[in-house]
């Protein structure tokens, strides 16, 4: 069985040298006669047809992988530098025992609502306690079980749950009330500000410390909009957030030091 593949083989390989072979003579009669030198060229594509479509395949199998391992790699060093970004943040918080925890999954339909952690009663995770990224204040804890917390973020349609302010122009502190997040142009709401208040585009704006909850101080973004009430009575601002609620995978809950 063997030697008749082996003999077929061989019967292929010369019958493809005497072709090559063929079509080389015949593209030695350039300008005379262009039909043969048609016919030559095509049994040459003929001929060679399998090892280019081969490399082909090859070269787009090695390409479609290249690319899989690039990707696979970029997400894995973004996650590894949040990671890293998320344990230097706790350097930083003196005044707390950080707690650092992976999120474990979020509800697509209520994406900007709530996130899942995995860290619960048994690390000393308790209801309203603050969490926080690398970028700020993303949300608070709002349920607990023994081995995960349920995180309502910021940017919860939550018309109760409201975060006490600070937006900073030049050293001065103009508090106002965090509210109301719109998911198309990514800004977030603050409202409550007398419309005598001296605020401005890009001022920065960080938790106040005077609500039960969130400690002062806690940096959550800049301002990007102010618009009057149609009364003229108050100012509404509206806030670029520095976290991309859309790409978080780790969190801090600062958790008080007994």
């Amino acid at each position: 069985m063997f030697k008749k593949n082996k003999n077929k083989i061989i019967y292929i390989a010369i019958g493809i040298v005497l072709i090559i072979l063929l079509s080389i003579s015949l593209l030695t009669y350039r300008g005379k006669n262009t039909i043969l030198k048609d016919i030559s060229i095509s049994i040459n594509k003929i001929v060679m047809y399998p090892f280019t479509s081969l490399n082909k395949d090859k070269n787009k199998n090695q390409t479609e992988s290249y690319l899989i391992q690039k990707n696979i790699n970029s997400s894995l060093e973004k996650e590894i530098q949040e990671l890293k970004e998320t344990l230097e943040l706790n350097k930083t918080l003196t005044e707390y025992q950080p707690v650092n925890a992976t999120i474990l999954s979020r509800n697509k339909s209520y994406w900007f609502n709530t996130i899942t952690i995995d860290k619960g009663t048994k690390d000393g995770i308790k209801e309203n306690m603050a969490v926080v990224t690398k970028n700020g204040l993303i949300g608070k804890i709002s349920k607990v079980s023994k081995t995960s917390s349920e995180v309502k973020l910021i940017t919860s349609d939550d018309v109760n749950f409201k975060v006490s302010i600070a937006i900073k122009t030049n050293e001065v502190d103009n508090y106002a009330i965090l509210n109301g997040y719109d998911n198309k142009t990514k800004l977030i709401k603050a409202t409550g500000i007398d419309k005598t208040t001296n605020i401005n585009v890009g001022d920065s704006v960080l938790t106040s410390g005077l609500g039960e909850f969130f400690p002062a101080g806690i940096y959550i973004g800049t301002v990007e909009k102010i618009d009057k009430d149609k009364y003229n009575i108050s100012k509404t601002a509206y806030i670029k957030l520095s976290q991309n609620f859309n790409d978080i995978h780790y969190v801090t809950v600062l958790k008080v030091k007994e």
